[in-house]
């Protein structure tokens, strides 16, 4: 009797053993289901960016956002490597904006809602808008970073054929900033002419006599200061009075005015027209990326 006994009770120990093992595997799976379900991306599908636009605030889903910023700020005909490096640089500077407004314009980035898409495209809106949607879909949650940081990234339409430093337009260092070549760029100058009573009015200086001197360029071939009638401008003031397409000009004086500019924009980061080319000629989005913007990574956020 006490051996049998002695053999129930052994069985029912070991039946113990078994089952608490198995509670214990399935606490570590389920423990393991918790942290993965707590380890949520940084942007949610839910997350939206607040939005001035139209004199009005309006609160768009984050990856909506950065397809009608790419449908606003380069043209939709651009290679489908250079919309993804669009997309990527455009969340980037949208995503140093999640806790504020960002501006619908070009004071921070133009960004065209689905009827602007619309109006703009007609007929090739489906194909336009489909093209447009896959880059970002396809980049969804990348942005640039240094030092483990979202880098400022700006961008522009086209360089005069080289990269402007950072310091020289927004008075601000920043190490992943720095004058490289863009040769696809600069190769179609544009000319505008203006009276010499507007070019005055506009640099408020005296017109009986127009006398330029004294310009000095930076090392990307722009201007850094000018000298028009005894007054010193800075090269990006002159380009904000008289509207210019860049700060690389060249001004001459006959019976009218004369501005013949390279390029169109700031000059800092990415050249969109430099990356379609680069695209073409068979770079990915991230070799695109790495080439304007120094030292940098992509990193999903």
């Amino acid at each position: 009797m006490n051996k049998i006994l002695s053999i129930i009770a052994s069985i029912l120990l070991v039946v113990y053993i078994i089952s608490f093992f198995k509670m214990e595997t399935n606490f570590l799976v389920k423990e393991d289901s918790i942290q993965e379900e707590q380890s949520e991306p940084l942007i949610k599908e839910s997350k939206t960016i607040k939005v001035f636009k139209n004199d009005e605030y309006i609160d768009i889903y984050f990856e909506e956002y950065i397809i009608g910023v790419v449908a606003g700020e380069m043209p939709a005909l651009y290679s489908e490597e250079a919309l993804k490096a669009q997309a990527i640089a455009s969340r980037t500077y949208a995503y140093n904006y999640l806790d504020k407004t960002i501006k619908a314009t070009k004071d921070n980035q133009v960004y065209n809602s689905l009827e602007e898409m619309k109006n703009k495209w007609k007929e090739n809106f489906d194909d336009f808008y489909n093209r447009i949607k896959q880059a970002v879909e396809e980049t969804k949650g990348l942005i640039m970073t240094y030092n483990n940081k979202p880098i400022k990234a700006y961008f522009y339409s086209e360089s005069n054929g080289y990269t402007e430093r950072c310091e020289n337009v927004f008075s601000e260092t920043l190490d992943y900033y720095d004058i490289v070549e863009s040769k696809w760029d600069g190769t179609n100058p544009k000319t505008v002419e203006i009276t010499k009573e507007d070019f005055c009015n506009k640099l408020e200086i005296t017109c009986d006599e127009i006398k330029i001197e004294d310009i000095e360029y930076d090392d990307s071939k722009r201007v850094s200061s000018i000298k028009i009638n005894d007054k010193i401008f800075k090269g990006t003031e002159i380009r904000k009075l008289l509207n210019l397409r860049s700060t690389d000009f060249k001004i001459e004086i006959n019976d009218t005015v004369s501005i013949t500019t390279k390029g169109y924009g700031h000059g800092v980061g990415m050249s969109q027209h430099g990356a379609n080319e680069m695209a073409k000629l068979g770079y990915r989005y991230d070799e695109i990326l790495k080439y304007y913007y120094k030292n940098i990574e992509i990193t999903k956020i």
